[in-house]
């Protein structure tokens, strides 16, 4: 299997989490149940098993894979490069939109987001076709393309539906116990959390990404590819909107960083409870926050 297939990195990365929780001496379980804890296919866990064997992760040897060593960070996927090709055109995109403090009526044109982004045209353009009936780009006839603006009226509706979706995703996520996956990138955002704040001051903007990371592992779990797309222009109003009051952006941040370190060290302590007061938390400052400080058109 292709080492470029972001699918495959994905899984590999969580097989390395699993062996890491096992330990050393330990064995892997059969492929069918990797299959089923990975969330992946029989073919894709063969190849990440024969990878593991090759670089002296596991000893396969028959049916028994034994854990010989624990994963080195060398051992992983950079993160970036377990985005699907859609996925790594939509987060450049948002970034593209937070860095560029970008007005209402600014142009994009496809060709330099293209080589801005390093991705083919046609990728860039099947991006803005489907991001654009939400509203908020627009195509002119044969020419390029326009940000909108967005009102307060439009953004309490996008509002509502989002506490709609993630609080049944909530729901959803607590009614079963959490699989070896769901834990682990649980820990990595706990982890990659606690470093931001540590250094908030120079790291701030960098903030957008883990907050997308956190609410997609709220609602990956619905499967649902209504939700999935809806939260396509939620990551643009809410995680990467371009009219938010700079000035305010670091401490915006930082709140909005400690309320997502309480929802996960709820979920990884097993407290329901806590957890859905916290995330409902969230999103009632979430909604605050940005009837406060968002230059409305």
């Amino acid at each position: 299997m292709s080492r470029s297939n972001s699918v495959y990195k994905v899984i590999h990365n969580r097989c390395l989490d699993l062996v890491k929780s096992l330990g050393p001496g330990e064995d892997l379980p059969p492929e069918t149940e990797l299959a089923a804890r990975l969330d992946a296919s029989r073919t894709t866990v063969r190849a990440v098993l024969e990878h593991l064997n090759a670089t002296g992760v596991i000893r396969w040897s028959g049916r028994s894979k034994t854990i010989i060593r624990l994963p080195a960070p060398p051992d992983y996927f950079a993160e970036e490069e377990t985005l699907s090709a859609t996925e790594r055109v939509e987060t450049a995109f948002m970034e593209y939109i937070l860095s560029g403090d970008l007005k209402p009526g600014a142009i994009l044109r496809e060709s330099e987001l293209a080589r801005e982004f390093a991705v083919s045209h046609s990728a860039i353009r099947e991006y803005l076709i489907r991001f654009s009936r939400f509203g908020l780009i627009e195509k002119k006839p044969n020419r390029h393309w326009v940000l909108n603006g967005f009102t307060r009226d439009f953004a309490i509706e996008v509002f509502d539906v989002r506490e709609m979706f993630e609080l049944r995703a909530l729901r959803d996520l607590l009614a079963h116990p959490l699989d070896a996956a769901t834990l682990a990138e649980l820990r990595a955002l706990a982890k990659q959390h606690k470093a931001l704040l540590e250094r908030i001051d120079d790291d701030f903007l960098r903030f957008p990404r883990l907050d997308e990371r956190f609410h997609k592992l709220i609602t990956a779990r619905l499967h649902n590819r209504f939700v999935d797309d809806f939260f396509a222009l939620v990551s643009l109003i809410f995680h990467f909107h371009y009219r938010w009051n700079k000035a305010l952006e670091k401490d915006r941040n930082r709140y909005a960083a400690i309320e997502h370190l309480a929802v996960i060290e709820a979920l990884l302590k097993g407290d329901t409870v806590q957890a859905e007061t916290a995330f409902r938390q969230h999103l009632q400052s979430a909604r605050q926050t940005l009837m406060d400080s968002v230059q409305w058109d």
